[in-house]
């Protein structure tokens, strides 16, 4: 279906392809993995007429095809789900998938007939899509039933998938996946941009692994394993599960007692109560939306709660700002990089001081920022954290969003916080970083920080937390040690009514 030539790729001094060649069969799942910066997207993205390759030929059909852009790539039937979705919140759901395809005129133009059609392929897929409905009113599994929707109401046979469960639920992902494997049933090539191995193993049918730039393998998924491909993609064996040693807790550094949150459509945290010590690691296990960002974005003074209180080493912070709680050592890692996290058009330097920019040594005292400071302390983030390209000039926006994540960690860490409120950690990040990631989070644990963790992968917040408070519908519904409490126990307490 598709073939990729010895593609070469480069953005100024940084090369991000270089003689890249793809084969992906007809009417398969094509998995395409590698560390955050090894040209995965860009690869995929020269596909899709986002960017033109400097040398080397795409192939479809066994047809040689120049796509100067993505409006040739949807002509020859590519599609292509971005890991952050391209949606106007304030439109309907056939607005969306329609717009840039219309038909004839405004005056003209027939809503009506394109909701039947959106409709009708919706049950096809079995989506669950209401053409009616409003984009900010869907769940973020739902808005990725609906970037789907547009690729194949544009008549896409070849679908490009960037990271399409970053953001899912567990539950989510395996409607998700039953869906792909109807799309390929129906005839569909899929390709699959992603980091979580365990979803590689359980839907491709080939994996393509990239490092550095470059293919360095290619094989059936029915012939490899995890650990196989995690040698592969990083150059060296990966430690797959969490070493860890037990806590050794102290005292309490945040205490939450009866907070209650409002959300978007009424009350989000309910009457919520407990604590985090120092030297130890709590994490929350939900599915996403019950009440998790809210809760942690009160704890971070980004939003107020209506009732209850919060107090940090004994000192009542309910109404504290964001600043005012960083000024007493609170870090925040939010689960939104981009609308939370970043300045997406300033440049990693800018970036790396958020949070001390104000104040000495990045400011001298006459309020001029301080050049050499910004320097050594972007370059350390860089450094210690390994984000790529390593050019403090670039902006936020030009990073992949692995190495955007890796950017807000080695800010927040460097702050050496008493207490890590920590959303997703690991959310878009590659196996390398992972481990990387978690080891960081135990070192914090052990040097005494106290940690709050909200994670949607099951695995990885049982796998970190020394005590575990499981959420469903804004209440804590129960405490668990995740050393003796099954993954399925779990999963059952976040869903059962």
């Amino acid at each position: 279906m598709l073939q990729l030539k010895n593609i070469q790729k480069s953005f100024g001094d940084c090369i991000a392809n270089n003689d890249v060649s793809i084969t992906v069969q007809k009417g398969t799942i094509h998995a395409v993995v590698g560390e955050n910066g090894a040209g995965k997207s860009t690869a995929m993205k020269i596909v899709y007429g986002f960017y033109t390759a400097d040398s080397g030929e795409i192939y479809l059909d066994g047809q040689r095809v120049n796509i100067r852009n993505p409006h040739d790539a949807i002509a020859l039937g590519i599609g292509m789900v971005h890991q952050h979705f391209m949606l106007v919140d304030t439109m309907t759901v056939a607005e969306n998938i329609i717009l840039g395809a219309e038909t004839g005129s405004s005056a003209s133009l027939d809503l009506e007939k394109a909701n039947e059609d959106i409709e009708k392929l919706s049950d096809e897929l079995k989506l669950e899509i209401d053409p009616r409905a409003v984009i900010e009113d869907l769940s973020v599994g739902q808005q990725q039933r609906v970037e789907l929707l547009k690729a194949l109401y544009r008549n896409a046979d070849l679908l490009i998938l960037d990271e399409p469960t970053a953001v899912l639920s567990p539950q989510e992902v395996e409607e998700f996946f039953g869906i792909l494997r109807r799309m390929k049933d129906q005839g569909k090539t899929i390709v699959i941009i992603t980091h979580k191995l365990d979803e590689v193993l359980a839907i491709s049918d080939e994996v393509t692994v990239m490092r550095d730039g470059r293919t360095v393998g290619n094989v059936r998924t029915s012939d490899t394993s995890a650990k196989e491909l995690a040698r592969m993609i990083v150059g060296r064996d990966v430690l797959l599960r969490v070493e860890k040693t037990d806590a050794d807790p102290a005292a309490d550094v945040l205490k939450v007692s009866g907070l209650n949150v409002k959300g978007k459509f009424g009350p989000a945290v309910k009457d919520v109560s407990f604590s985090v010590r120092a030297g130890e690691i709590v994490g929350i296990a939900g599915i996403e939306g019950n009440g998790q960002t809210e809760l942690v974005e009160a704890l971070a003074g980004l939003t107020r709660p209506t009732s209850g209180s919060i107090s940090l080493n004994g000192t009542d912070v309910t109404r504290a700002s964001a600043r005012e709680l960083k000024e007493l050592g609170v870090a925040h890692i939010p689960e939104d990089r981009h609308r939370r996290g970043l300045l997406l058009n300033s440049d990693l330097a800018e970036n790396a001081i958020l949070g001390v920019h104000y104040r000495p040594p990045m400011v001298s005292g006459a309020g001029v920022i301080n050049t050499a400071a910004v320097e050594k302390r972007v370059g350390e983030i860089i450094d210690n954290f390994d984000v790529r390209p390593p050019d403090p000039t670039l902006t936020a926006k030009s990073l992949s969003g692995g190495n955007q994540q890796k950017l807000i960690i080695g800010r927040e860490f460097e702050l050496n916080p008493k207490l890590l409120l920590v959303s997703q950690p690991t959310r878009g990040v590659d196996i390398g970083a992972i481990e990387f990631i978690h080891r960081k989070l135990i070192e914090l644990r052990d040097s005494g920080a106290a940690v709050l963790l909200v994670s949607a992968e099951l695995e990885e917040v049982t796998a970190l937390a020394d005590r575990l408070l499981v959420i469903r519908e804004g209440e804590i519904v129960g405490e668990v040690d995740p050393k003796v409490t099954s993954v399925e126990e779990i999963g059952l307490m976040m869903t059962r009514g």
